[in-house]
Order: structure tokens, then sequence, then C-alpha cells
């Protein structure tokens, strides 16, 4: 009875398919600055690194950055008009100078005569696709260097981290963020440095 106890669990170990840790799913402030320079070094290259600078600023999900139209922009008073998918709350964010600069650039670029709704369009001047978004973000990744798979969805994470890190208050990173539950939103504080400042003192 031991024996085929000992050969059961054998068999059963033998099956085991040990798989790695996910690397972690942010970049920091200076690898989102890596990865804007390799977005901006293709052939749309301004509009590629506005969307990564955008997507990252206001932790939008690719839906939500291949949507934003130039309505949702008040350059007067440097604020965007943030709509969230998945049934997040709108929100109203400001715009900071580097944006401004970036999206006013943007729309000089527009052929002449011609008025896209779209803040992010093709080359044939039709709004984004999110698969065609997502895929610049994985190929910028690549061109920048990552030794793991960067994807459109790091940018939203990278800006819950990057807000937690900095003491942002927690409910106000969950409005920011368009979050309907603050649980959502704790994942980022969880993993601030600065809550553990002091642990330790030599």
């Amino acid at each position: 009875m031991e024996n085929q106890q000992v050969v059961l669990s054998a068999r059963t170990s033998a099956n085991v398919t040990v798989r790695s840790a996910r690397p972690r799913e942010y970049l920091t402030e200076r690898e989102i600055e890596k990865l804007m320079a390799a977005a901006g070094a293709n052939r749309w290259g301004h509009r590629d690194a506005t969307a990564v600078l955008i997507a990252y600023r206001h932790g939008l999900r690719a839906g939500e950055l291949v949507a934003l139209r130039w309505d949702d922009i008040d350059f007067r008073a440097a604020k965007l008009h943030v709509r969230r998918s998945k049934g997040g709350m709108a929100s109203v964010h400001p715009l900071g100078g580097k944006e401004l600069r970036a999206l006013r650039r943007l729309q000089r670029e527009t052929p002449d005569g011609v008025r896209t709704v779209h803040v992010f369009v093709s080359e044939r001047l039709a709004p984004l696709s999110v698969a065609g978004y997502q895929r610049m973000v994985a190929r910028a990744g690549k061109a920048a260097g990552f030794p793991f798979l960067v994807h459109s969805h790091m940018l939203r994470h990278s800006t819950g981290y990057k807000l937690a890190n900095d003491g942002q208050d927690t409910r106000a990173i969950q409005h920011y963020l368009g979050h309907r539950s603050i649980a959502s939103t704790v994942r980022y504080t969880a993993l601030a440095p600065d809550r553990f400042k002091g642990f330790w003192k030599d």
C-alpha cells in the first residue's frame, strides 16, 4: 500500500508544470520615457509617443485612448474630459505643459483642410484601432530593449504605481483612474515602497 502511494505521488509530481512568475505589470517613469523614445523613432513617431504619454499620464485603457476626441480637450483651461469604459467613473483631469505641447503639435500636423474628430488617427485619418495601438506599444517595447513583453495596459498600471509611490491619497487615485471600487486601487498602494520607510534604523 505504501509503495503504491509512493508511485502515485511520483507520477503526480512528474506531471506538474512549473511556471515562472509573471514579470511586473508596470513600468517606472524612466522606462516610460524610454518607451516614448522608441515609439517616437517610427514613421508616425510623434503621434505614437504622444499616445504613450497621454495613456500614461491619465491611466487610459486602450479603448479609452483611441476613443479620445478633440472636443474632450480644453486647451484654454488645460483640462481633459476622461470618459471611462467598463462602467468606470468619468472625470476631468488637468493637462500638463508637456501634454499640451504634444497635443498642439499633433493637431498642427493634421493635413490642411482636414478636421478629424478623434485625436489619434491612422494614415487614412480613420480612428486608430485598439489592435493597432496595442501592436504599436508592443513594438515600441521590443525596440526599447525591454526583457519582457510590454503591453498597453501596463501604462494604466504604471499610472497607479507612480501616483501611489508619490504618496497620493488612495481615494484620489481611485477617482483619477475611474475605479468603481477602491479594492481595484489598493493593489497600487500595496507596492508603494514608502509604506516601509523607517522600519529599520541604522
